[in-house]
Parts: C-alpha cells; structure tokens; sequence
C-alpha cells in the first residue's frame, strides 16, 4: 500500500501501488532459498535443476510455478465447463418466438382474409430459426411486439457479429440508428481497403494509417500506433471467432451463418467482415486459425461473450506455456503478468512476480559460477552460506546435549578476537568488565526501581578468545554406492560443510583437508564435494584415503594432526604399488592389512583418528573397533541427524 497527497493537504488517500515495484515491499530473502537449492545440489541435482525446481515448489511465502500453472488449468477446465456457445441462437429463438405468439394474437380477433393469409404466412414459416428470420425480411407486422422483436433480431446480430471482431463494438452501439450502422459500414469498407493497400505495399501507408484513425478511431480503444499493430489487434479478436465457429456443431455454423445477412437488416455488414477475415488470414496465417474447445456448460455465451471465453481459453494456454518455463533461454520475466492478474487475480501476480524477482537476484548475487567445464556450479558465496546454515544446526544440536556446555567455545587458552558472548555456566575465558557494567546500568535503568547499579550474573559478558595452537585435519569421507542408497550422502555433505565453515571462520589456522574415498580416494575442493553425485561404483577404499590423510598431515608437521572417518561400510578395496585398485568381497586379507598398516603410520604421527560408524553391519564395527585401538583413536556411531554434531564435536575434543 502507498499513501498520496491530494489536492486538499489534510487529507489522505491509500490504495495499491501501481507505478513499478513497491518501495515499501521487504527486500527478497535468499537465505531461504539458497538452503533449498543447496540441498537439492547435495543431493545431487545440477545447481540449474535445484534452481528450476525451487521455482517450481515456491516458497513458504509464495506459490511455486507447479501451483500457479494448476490454477491457469483449473481457470481454464471452469471455463468449459460452465459455459456453452448458443446464447445468440437462443436469444434470437427467444426474440422470435415471442414476435410470433403477439402476431398470432393481434390476427386472431381479425376476421378478414388479410389476417387469414397472414396466419398462414406464419403457419409456412420453415422450422429452422435462421430461415424463419430471413422468410419474415419483408413481413408486415400487425403487432407493434412482434415488430421490435423483429427489429432487436437485426440490432442484436449487427451488434454481436461486430462485438465478435472489435472489442467493446456492442456496447457502443447498444442504441442502433441508420446513421450508425452507416457509419459502421463505411468503417469497414475503409478499414478493408487500408489492409488491401497495405497487402499490395502502397508506399503511402502510414498517411493512410493516420487518416483511417482520425476519421475512424473511437471504433479502436487498443489506440494501435500502426498498421501492424492494428492488423495483430484485429487478426486475434478474429482467430477467436473463427475457433469459438469450429466449437460450435455444423448446424449452429449453418445458422449463424445464415442470420449475419439480416444483421441491421443489411447484407453489406456480412459482406465487408467476411471480406475483413480472409485479408487478416493472408496477413496473419500465423495466427491459431483450426483449433477449437469443447464447451459442455449450461450458461449461453452470445458470439461476443464467446469471443471473449476463446481469448481467455488462448490467454491462459500462453501462461501455461510461459510458467512452464520449458523452452530454451525461458526467464520467468517472460511471463505476462498482467494476463496471469487478469486471469487468476492479483495475488497470482504478485506470487508470480516475486519469483521473477528472486530468480533474478539469484543470478545477479554471484551464487552461480560456471565450472571450467562450462557447467554451472554454486559459488564460493552460496557455498558459505550453506556452511553457515549447516554450522548452525550442529551448533544447536551440540547445545542440546544433557551436561555439555557450548562446545564451540574457543577456549581460556588464547589471544581475545575481539568479539564478546554472554558468561556461561562453566566458562574460564576472562570478563569483558565494560559491557558487563554497561548491561548492568542498561537493565537498572529499564527497571521500575531504579537506584544503586548492582551487577546480576545475566549481565556477565566474557571475552572470546583463539587458540594459539594449530591443527591439521583430515576428513575421509565414503562415496560409496550404499551411502547413497541408505540416505547417507546428504548428511554427509552437510557435515562437512559444517566443519569446513567452522575451520574457516574461527580456526583460520588450521589446515582442513576433504578426503572422498569410494574405489579410490581422492582430495577434493568444497564445491566439488558439494556438488559430487552418488555414482554406482564397488569398493570402499579405506586405506587410499588415510594415505592421502597421512600425507596431509606430513605437509603440516607443526600441527597437531586429526582424522575423522565417517563410513558405511568395512574396506573392501586397497591401492597396489602400481596405482591400481584391488577389490575384494568379503574383504581380503591384504585389504585389512594394507588399511591398518596406514593406521599404524598415523598412530605414528601423533594422529587421533575418530571413525564415525553409519549402520548397523557387525564386520564393520569390529573392523571400526580394531582400528581404534590401534590408532588410540575412538568410534562414535551417530544416528544421521547427529553426524554432523558428532564429527565437529570431536573435532573441537581432540583440538583441545
């Protein structure tokens, strides 16, 4: 809503705002939805289809496409259901009937031949009502009823058959004079022969244009600029009617076609807008011209109403098309949003709109990049707040925890950052004494009995601090298939999103390295494990990844070295001297030997090696618990909306 400022300065006036977007409008959110795309990424859909699809699901705020697209076919199946497309041929009947019963009644009394012969006249009429109008076109009417009946017939067709080829015609000329039809005869007979011109390619057209309008422009409200923009303007009001005709069965055609002679009781109306359609059909042949709609209501819509119902039907097929967004290089900017208020009503609009609006933000935010591959890929910016968002759940589940206390705490030993938090139950970190006193006099001021400052333990604020210590990790994580396929692959990508956004923000001297490991192991950057989708793939390679974790941590000798292992299965594949991996199920000997060999080197270096254990397999918790005891390491087993609490829980244990 918008205030403005009339005329009398003491007064106001409020109303919707029309004149572009809402400046008081709040700003699109994104962090929602870039948590929803960012799911559907880890979750392996490519970041266009997680785009496409959030698009398409909505907000919580705002309908999604799925939805609108529903309502344009619900809007539409209405229309065809509710309607049907005789009402003129009805009227007519109706108006014919009741001229005929006041004949019949005004003759009877009459005992002259004259009556007599007139009675028969009518009697003779042909059942049909078109041939009935046009038998009766010099009949010389007894009754004053019968006559105007007769009379609004002719005015009712003229009126229709003009209201079917320009808009707004029927109300124009609800009050029918000689002159009037006159005028409108020489109307289209100019009108056809500037489009003849204009199809030969006089050079003189636009002249033409301009003196057709002035002396014939009250019959245009659309104001067309041009020829071209008259000629689309009538080529589409006259495809409607030519579809509304092929809804209708052969015999209401017929019929039709036979009373548009005696509208205004003047054949050359007919003449002229049958001459009108062909010109437009050579002009236009792009126009839908064949196609139909099946009506099966019971409410009669006259030839203009019918117009009007085919325009709807043709309107809302586009907003079908354009909100399915399927067509190359579509953008929801695409879609008419005045056609979708129009047909759905202004909340459709404005859902529609801010979906455009988010979609364009989306893009001008810098949350895509394209991959050196060409392919298109979340940006480092979208990736941290993925990791915010993934950090934050892990930090509200470490909080949840019976007896623990925030471990996300940076400990007593440390430089201060810079940064306050409110004291804690159990926290060592040395009072920030200026903002503890300030809450105090801030509170005491607030209070009803203001008086002596007197601290309470709310008002304590401690100083946050960083280790001066600094820590090399590792985090082996298994692609394999069954991680996939037992729903494990995205709490995976969550956690470690989480571990590297809490590395990169507040253990900035750590140095974290993300291991994959399926048949083979690999380092990978955030945004490819992200991005990484479940391929079907045998061998889980445990001792490739604790090499590649081994070697990450000889890079960093002055660290203190961490491996976290988060795993479905027990290795079932090992890398040989040539490069090439070895698979084996059940596993080999080899396999268990290579792997704890690895294990034992990094025992060797000090590393705490913590295995988080996904499933229930007994081999694979024997195989867990034997690794531990050789590294000195531990094995949690987290249910998966716990992993990630528990591997940067353990994180956070073994820096300290």
């Amino acid at each position: 809503m918008s205030a403005r400022l009339p005329e009398n300065p003491e007064s106001y006036a409020y109303g919707p705002y029309h004149d572009g977007p809402d400046p008081l409008a709040p700003p699109v959110d994104l962090r929602d939805a870039v948590d929803e795309i960012g799911r559907d990424v880890m979750a392996g859909s490519s970041p266009r289809s997680a785009l496409e699809e959030l698009l398409r699901r909505g907000t919580r705020r705002t309908a999604g496409l799925d939805e609108l697209t529903r309502r344009v076919w619900q809007r539409r199946s209405e229309i065809q259901r509710r309607h049907r497309l005789d009402g003129t041929l009805q009227e007519v009947r109706r108006l014919l009937d009741e001229a005929l019963d006041a004949e019949r009644r005004a003759l009877f009394p009459d005992p002259s031949d004259d009556a007599r012969f007139r009675e028969a006249q009518l009697d003779a009429l042909p059942p049909g009502t078109a041939a009935a109008v046009s038998e009766l076109a010099n009949y010389e009417w007894t009754s004053e009823t019968g006559r105007e009946n007769y009379e609004r017939i002719r005015e009712l067709l003229g009126r229709e058959l003009l209201e079917s080829r320009f808009e707004g015609m029927k109300q124009a000329l609800e009050s029918t004079t000689p002159e009037d039809v006159e005028r409108v005869n020489q109307m289209l007979a100019d009108l056809n022969a500037l489009l003849s011109a204009h199809a030969q390619g006089f050079s003189d057209i636009d002249e033409r244009f301009a003196e057709f309008m002035r002396r014939h422009g009250e019959f245009f409200p659309e104001n067309p600029r041009d020829v071209e923009e008259l000629i689309d303007v009538l080529a589409a009001r006259a495809a409607a009617a030519q579809r509304m005709l092929n809804s209708m069965t052969p015999e209401q055609r017929a019929e039709l076609a036979q009373l548009s002679r005696q509208a205004f009781g003047d054949p050359r109306l007919a003449q002229q807008l049958s001459t009108l359609d062909q010109q437009l059909r050579g002009l236009r042949p792009g126009e839908d011209w064949t196609s139909s709609a099946r009506f099966r209501g019971d409410d009669p819509l006259g030839l203009g109403e019918g117009v009007r119902a085919m325009t709807d039907l043709a309107e809302l097929d586009a907003l079908a098309e354009q909100l399915s967004q399927s067509y190359p290089g579509a953008r929801l900017e695409d879609i008419d949003f005045d056609a979708l208020e129009r047909q759905l009503g202004d909340d459709a609009g404005v859902d529609a709109r801010r979906l455009a609006e988010l979609e364009r933000e989306l893009r001008a935010q810098g949350l895509f990049e394209r991959a050196p591959d060409g392919s298109l890929r979340l940006s480092p910016k979208a990736l941290r707040r993925l990791g915010e968002t993934a950090l934050a759940d892990v930090v509200r589940a470490l909080r949840g925890r019976d007896g623990d206390r925030d471990t996300t705490s940076a400990g007593a030993a440390g430089e201060p950052d810079g940064s306050t938090r409110p004291w804690r139950f159990g926290d060592t970190q040395p009072w920030a004494v200026s903002r503890t006193v300030r809450n105090a006099v801030l509170r005491t001021a607030a209070s009803r009995h203001s008086g002596a400052v007197r601290l309470d333990v709310s008002d304590v604020e401690v100083v946050e601090t960083e280790h001066r210590s600094r820590a090399a990790v590792a985090l082996c994580v298994d692609t394999s298939w069954s991680m996939v396929q037992e729903d494990r692959w995205l709490p995976m990508k969550r956690t470690a999103l989480a571990l590297h956004q809490l590395i990169s923000t507040r253990f900035r001297n750590d140095a974290l390295q993300l291991i994959t490991f399926g048949r083979y192991a690999a380092p990978v950057e955030l945004a490819e494990l992200v991005g990484l989708e479940g391929a079907w793939e045998q061998g889980t390679n445990a001792h490739h990844a604790l090499l590649l974790a081994g070697r990450h941590l000889r890079r960093h000798p002055d660290a203190q070295p961490v491996v976290l292992m988060v795993t479905d299965g027990e290795p079932t594949a090992h890398l040989e001297a040539d490069g090439v991996a070895e698979f084996d199920y059940p596993p080999s000997p080899r396999t268990l030997l290579k792997t704890m060999s690895e294990v034992d080197r990094l025992a060797k270096l000090g590393a705490s090696v913590s295995v988080f254990r996904l499933g229930d397999d007994p081999r694979l918790a024997a195989f867990v618990d034997l690794l531990a005891r050789r590294a000195g390491g531990r094995v949690l087993a987290p249910d998966l909306d716990g992993l990630g609490a528990a591997v940067v829980g353990d994180y956070l244990r073994n820096r300290r």
